[in-house]
């Protein structure tokens, strides 16, 4: 059995590694993403956003009636009295922004992490204030309005960026190598092969396994090392390393998208249109290119059955936002499970020859 498994991996790797095409969509390409989002976004930083109040905040407290419908539909605000604590809420991720006033100055905590909602929060805040000042007009202007980066200044968008798309290309390998490998196996008699040798079912699946989750941290490897050049700035939290397991299992999930794909398919075209088809709008509807915040709420609820949605949100709260492992237990779980349900499907679909 180990010297079959040794084999089949070896054969499997060897394959992947002389298929260009393979490498380019694999490694490359979603390379050339992170560089143009990366590259040429990096000064770019919606939906209800959730603000806390620190203690009372007048502009916010004495909104008239009349306009406090109106910003009740952009702005969910929760008081706190704790400052330390609503600036590391705001800092993991839990909220846009915290503003407290301090004597008649309104300063609003944001974080760089999520440019779009920091940005729509910092304008409603600043257009209170405004509106506050001109209320107590011709006298001088009493209340001044301070934005503070709760993260280091030179955090960038690339810290939004690398997550999404390192789950994209995680989720791109993974589904269209394992896809492809049984597709072209069974064209070419290689399973009926398999199936004669004394070679186990067990070793055919765990080289198919091992190989993927290889490529996986390889990909992460490069799209790490990348984004971490000084041209890019990625800074990774203390928590960074729970993304390994979180990507292990990730590519579970999607490995077994691709054992479904391949098993269902008769020919690689049909496999490739089926990987395209699940994998790339997925992309799109789980945050991988960009925040789901800016969709409507039906997509951002929709984006919930999606386990690249919660690859991309464990990514991004143990790399950037210094989540602890236990954050993304849930997403583990979930991950974990839809790899389980998918795979024993494709299990039943399976079949060693085209008829």
């Amino acid at each position: 059995m180990s010297s079959g498994f040794i084999s089949l991996s070896r054969a499997m790797l060897l394959g992947f590694v002389r298929d260009r095409a393979a490498l380019f969509f694999t490694i490359l390409f979603p390379l050339m993403f992170l560089i143009v989002f990366g590259g040429l976004m990096k000064n770019q930083g919606v939906s209800r956003s959730k603000v806390i109040e620190v203690g009372p905040v007048a502009v916010i407290d004495q909104v008239p009636a009349e306009a406090k419908a109106d910003l009740d539909k952009v702005l969910e605000v929760t008081k706190m009295t704790d400052r330390q604590m609503a600036v590391d809420a705001v800092r993991k991720g839990d909220y846009a922004a915290a503003v407290e006033q301090q004597g008649d100055t309104v300063v609003v905590h944001y974080s760089a992490a999520d440019q779009v909602r920091s940005g729509t929060v910092r304008g409603v805040l600043a257009s209170l204030v405004q509106q506050a000042n001109i209320a107590v007009s011709p006298i001088p202007a009493r209340f001044e309005f301070q934005a503070q980066q709760v993260e280091d200044k030179s955090l960038k968008t690339i810290q939004f960026v690398t997550p999404g798309l390192l789950g994209w290309a995680l989720a791109t390998g993974a589904t269209f190598g394992a896809a492809m490998t049984l597709v072209t196996w069974r064209e070419k008699r290689i399973l009926r092969r398999l199936r004669l040798s004394p070679v186990s079912t067990v070793s055919v699946i765990g080289a198919r396994v091992g190989v993927s989750v290889g490529i996986a941290l390889a990909q992460t490897a490069i799209f790490l090392a990348v984004a971490t050049l000084p041209y890019f700035g990625l800074q990774l939290s203390s928590y960074w390393w729970m993304s390994i397991p979180v990507i292990l299992v990730g590519t579970l999930a999607f490995l077994s998208i691709g054992l479904l794909a391949g098993a269902w398919a008769k020919t690689q075209e049909t496999a490739n249109m089926i990987a395209q088809l699940v994998v790339l709008p997925m992309a799109f509807l789980s945050g991988s290119f960009f925040p789901l915040d800016i969709t409507p709420k039906w997509v951002q609820t929709l984006a919930e059955i999606f386990p690249l949605r919660h690859l991309n949100q464990a990514l991004l709260d143990v790399m950037v936002r210094g989540k602890g492992p236990e954050s993304v237990l849930p997403e583990l779980g979930i991950l974990a499970g839809f790899a389980i349900v998918v795979s024993l499907v494709a299990a039943r679909l399976f079949r060693w020859d085209e008829v």
